[in-house]
Order: C-alpha cells, then sequence, then structure tokens
C-alpha cells in the first residue's frame, strides 16, 4: 500500500496530511503525536512516498514519534543545512519504507507549474514567532492537501521511477526497506559489492587490443596522469574536427553549426562501458562475485532481444549506474581506478576506430560512445565503412549499432535535431528536446524549432496558430540567495512564478530582490514586459495581451544558432 505525505512545520505547530489514493482515505494530523504514533504502527509495513522526503519529511515523522520538536529537527535540516540522520541515532529506532519522487533539479512548485497547475503558496510565513491562528491552520492544511495531491500527480507521471527500483529489489530479494536508496546505492547492493580501500587510483593499464599510430600520441598523454588528473584536458583536431579528451570522455563536433542530408550514419557502440568492464576485466574489484554483472548484460541483451522494453528497467539501471558508483567516494563499489580505466580505454578504443574511418567519412560528432558520419551514397563507400568496423570490432570485441539518418541540424556535440531513416526524430539540448509534463518550459519555442527543421513549418505558422496558453509559459523559480520577487512596482512572497510575454508596455519585468530595497535583478530568460498567471491554467485562452513576436524572435533566434537562416 502506499501512503503520500508532506509535513509542515512551524516554531509552536506541526501538521501532516498523509493520503491512501488507492482506498481513497485522507488523514490529517495537527500538533498530535498520539494520533501520528497510533497511523505509524497502523502502517509502518506500508511505503510512504513524499516529495523530497528522503531528506526532510522522513525526519520529522522519526524525530515527533522519538519525542523530540520538529521545529529543532526543521532547523537542523533547513537552516543548517545538515542530513536529517545526523540530529540523533534515536532517529533510527523507526523504520520506515519511504520512496522519494523528488528531483534534484526542480522544486515540486516548478513541477505543478510544468503541469500548468495552480502554484500559489500559502500565505502564512513559516518562520512566524507565536502560535498559528484557527485560521492559518486551515490554510496550511489547505495549501499541504494541495502539494500531496500534486506529489502523487508527480508519482503518476513518474510511475517508471517507482516501478525499476521496485523490480531490482524483487529481482534481488533486496529488502523492501531499500525502497528509500538511490538507484546508484540499489545498484552496490544487487552486485554484492563490499567496500575495498584502493590506493592505486592513478596506476592506469591499458586494454591490448589498441592500435594507434596518427593519433598515438593522444595515447602517450594519457599515459602520464599528471596531464589530467586534475582536470586538465587536451584540445586536437581528429578527422579535422576539434575534440577534447580527458576525464569527462572524448567530445569532438564541427567549431559551426551543421546542416546536412545523404547518407549519414550513427555508428554506436553498445552498451559501451558495461561491455568494456567485462571484456577487459574492468568492473569494480568491490564486486563480490563478478559472474553477476555479466548475468545482467546477458539477460537485459535477450530481453531487448525479445522486445521486453519493461522487464528490462532493473537490468538496465544496473548496467548504466555501475560505471558511475565506481567514482563515488560514499559508494560500496567506489573504485576510481577502474573508473578512470574504463573512461580512457572507452576514449582511446573510439579514437582508434576514428583513426582507420579517417579519409573515409565526414565526421559530424564523437561523442562517449559512438559517432555520426556522413559518406559518400554509394555502395563502395558504405561496403569500406563497414569493413573498417567490422575490423574494429573483431579486434576490440566491442559491438556497433548502425543507423541511417536521413537529415541532421547540428548546433554542437549536445544539442541536435536528426531525422532517422524511418521518421522517427532524435532530439537533444534544451532547444529542441522533447518535453512533457514534468518537462514544460516555453514548449511552444521547441515546437516551432522542431518544426520549422523537420518539417518546413515556419515559425509564425507554429506560434500564432497556437491557442493554448500552457504552451507560452516560463517557469521561474527564487534560489535561496534572494528573498522576495517583484513586479509592476510590486513586492512578491510567491517563490515560483508563470510568466509570459506581454505586449502591455505597463507590465514591467519579472525581478527578484535579496533584500527590501536592494537591486532588482531580471529574471533571464525572462521578457522585458510579462505578465505572471500562477492559477491553473490548462485549456485556458490566451490573454489578448500575450506578446506572440516575443516568442517567434526568440525562436528565430535559437534557430539561427543551429545554423538555419531565417526571415
Amino acid at each position: 500500500m502506499l501512503i503520500f505525505y508532506d509535513f509542515e512545520v512551524f516554531k509552536y505547530d506541526w501538521l501532516v496530511v498523509l493520503i491512501n489514493p488507492i482506498n481513497r482515505e485522507e488523514k490529517v494530523i495537527v500538533n498530535d503525536k498520539k494520533q501520528l504514533e497510533n497511523y505509524y504502527e497502523l502502517h509502518k509495513k506500508d511505503i510512504w512516498v513524499g516529495y523530497n522526503s528522503r531528506n526532510y519529511d522522513q525526519f520529522i515523522l522519526k524525530g515527533i514519534l522519538c519525542d523530540f520538536n520538529p521545529y529543532e529537527i526543521n532547523k537542523h535540516i533547513i537552516i543548517d543545512k545538515k542530513n536529517g540522520y545526523q540530529f540523533s541515532k534515536l532517529l533510527n529506532k523507526f523504520p520506515l519504507n519511504n520512496f522519494d519522487i523528488g528531483s534534484r533539479i526542480n522544486s515540486l512548485k516548478q513541477l505543478e507549474g510544468f503541469m500548468g497547475n495552480d502554484i500559489r503558496e500559502t500565505e502564512v510565513p513559516f518562520d512566524i514567532d507565536r502560535k498559528l491562528t484557527d485560521k492559518e491552520i486551515q490554510q496550511t492544511i489547505y495549501y499541504c492537501k494541495h502539494d500531496v495531491e500534486q506529489t502523487i500527480e508527480v508519482f503518476l507521471q513518474r510511475k517508471s521511477d517507482f516501478d525499476a527500483p521496485l523490480d531490482i529489489i524483487k529481482t534481488f530479494n533486496l529488502p523492501l526497506s531499500y525502497i528509500g536508496k538511490t538507484k546508484a546505492q540499489l545498484t552496490a547492493a544487487a552486485l554484492g559489492c563490499q567496500r575495498q580501500e584502493h590506493n592505486d587510483e592513478w596506476e592506469i593499464s591499458f586494454v591490448s587490443t589498441l592500435k594507434l599510430n596518427k593519433y598515438k600520441f593522444v595515447w602517450d598523454w594519457f599515459k602520464n596522469p599528471d596531464n589530467y588528473k586534475d582536470g586538465n584536458k587536451l584540445d586536437v583536431d581528429v578527422c579535422n574536427v576539434p575534440h577534447t579528451f580527458g576525464l569527462g570522455g572524448i567530445h569532438g563536433a564541427p567549431n559551426k553549426p551543421l546542416h546536412s542530408k545523404g547518407l549519414i550514419i550513427h555508428v554506436d557502440v553498445t552498451s559501451y562501458y558495461p561491455s568494456l568492464m567485462i571484456e577487459y576485466d574492468l568492473l569494480s574489484r568491490n564486486v563480490k562475485d563478478k559472474s553477476v554483472f555479466k548475468k545482467v548484460y546477458d539477460k537485459r541483451v535477450a530481453l531487448k532481444k525479445a522486445g521486453k522494453k519493461k522487464e528490462q528497467a532493473p537490468y538496465k539501471i544496473i548496467l548504466n549506474s555501475t560505471f558511475g558508483i565506481t567514482n563515488d567516494p560514499y559508494s560500496l563499489a567506489y573504485d576510481p581506478r577502474r573508473n578512470h580505466e574504463v573512461c580512457i580505454n572507452g576514449q582511446l578504443l573510439l579514437l582508434d576506430l576514428l583513426e582507420k574511418l579517417e579519409g573515409n567519412c565526414e565526421l559530424i560528432q564523437s561523442n562517449t560512445d559512438g559517432l555520426i558520419i556522413q559518406i559518400p551514397d554509394t555502395d563502395e563507400a558504405f561496403n569500406k565503412i563497414d569493413d573498417i568496423c567490422y575490423e574494429w570490432e573483431n579486434r576490440t570485441k566491442m559491438k556497433l549499432g548502425f543507423d541511417i539518418i536521413n537529415e541532421i541540424y547540428q548546433k554542437d556535440v549536445n544539442n541536435y535535431v536528426y531525422i532517422l531513416e524511418n521518421g522517427k526524430l532524435e532530439r537533444k539540448g534544451a532547444y529542441v528536446k522533447e518535453l512533457d509534463l514534468l518537462d514544460n518550459d516555453l514548449p511552444i519555442i521547441n515546437q516551432a524549432l522542431v518544426d520549422y527543421m523537420t518539417k518546413s513549418i515556419s515559425i509564425e505558422n507554429t506560434i500564432n496558430n497556437c491557442n493554448d496558453l500552457l504552451m507560452f509559459q516560463k517557469i521561474v523559480k527564487l534560489s535561496n540567495k534572494y528573498k522576495f520577487g517583484w513586479h509592476n512596482g510590486q513586492i512578491l512572497n510567491d517563490k515560483t512564478y508563470r510568466v509570459f510575454a506581454s505586449n502591455d508596455d505597463k507590465d514591467t519585468c519579472v525581478g527578484k530582490q535579496k533584500e527590501i530595497g536592494t537591486t532588482i535583478e531580471k529574471f533571464a530568460n525572462t521578457p522585458e514586459h510579462c505578465f505572471i498567471d500562477n492559477s491553473y491554467i490548462k485549456n485556458k485562452k490566451l490573454p489578448n495581451k500575450l506578446d506572440k513576436k516575443w516568442y517567434i524572435d526568440l525562436a528565430k533566434e535559437r534557430l539561427k544558432q543551429f545554423g538555419v537562416k531565417v526571415n
């Protein structure tokens, strides 16, 4: 059973809203420890779901049960910026199957804004230095309940984020209490990692199948860890394209934006880092039984071939997480030497392939686990590339996948759109990525750019023909450095704002202030003239003062960054 919950804590009051959406049960507890104890005893074997509950709510709950003052725990976490578990070891007396659906990037209010929901906040200040009145308690309950309901909505949108770790727990017979662990922690547990001390971080070894001639100097550069262990990088042209090498992986793309049609091939190394770990024994040395990782890899491959996408999830998470946790000092899998060896050998082997391809293709980009190249549309050119890749596969024991691209627009290595042979789109980068209800900032701009590049629909047509207010929203949030928002000469107490371009010159920009009377700073990437609507806006009609020209101009400006000329 799932219990969704959220605590609100003041100096002299606390309350919690708990909702079981399956049974449609709702419970509100205000300043009543006994009631909370009874509820906990009844539901302690259930899964409790919150937003940022890993860092906050679960410790408030446990603290109250321990008879601590929740305000002191609140201050410990929010003001002193300390971890909740550091408050007292007594908190461990109360186990909780806590699952956090929160995001490190966005607040709950930002996600509510993206979804088009009401993001107005309570008028009751959290630093109030007295008992709350009945009216203030009721208003706080109203907004707390709203946040729990929104948490449920976020959960439904991100249910796969819950299903995958639950599947890992079931697949690898882990305790249900592990539902509160991160994917990285679950991966270390599933692989049976045991912490070990390693004092050989920079004793880098290189794979025996590597063959470099023209670019051997890159290999030589990596042989001396002093060249890169402090974060330094090597910049060099490969295949007439600027490249960067270092501990962040290989990245290469032309200096200028690119638009190309013809025979374009995405050459992708299949499960590159997991394959390197298995083939060259580069798995973390903290993994007790390395055969487990190989079994995970084989199982995922079999499920992928069978087209069973959902069943792949727990295995995919483990394969994708294993590399990262080897460089995490807090992980049981921590083995930085192995992390560096996978990253460095991965770059050098890809450079090896580039060296062999050079002169037989035009390189469009190189990036961590693959390349995009363009070749003449002839059998001879294709067969040549195929032979080179085949030799590289046999020698390195890595496998390559090939996708045919009909057309590509590329701003840089991290921002591009391309159309595959089957008509599907691949989109990467903030300007063109496919948005969803939980990532929905200026969606009309992304749509306008992609429609122009892939369907030849003018920017004006896309924007002028859209009558959905949600598509024009820009969500901004005050950081911890600022106390107040500002608009049209008024101080604003909300932390999150849904902003729209306005053609009314009386509307000012939306600003932020560190203190009353300090400089008003305009929020980045927002209009000079705008209006705010923090209410529920789904299916809301466009107001006459919405300035569509601002959106058209912004879309065209971003399009130019892809090297596209527009009128």
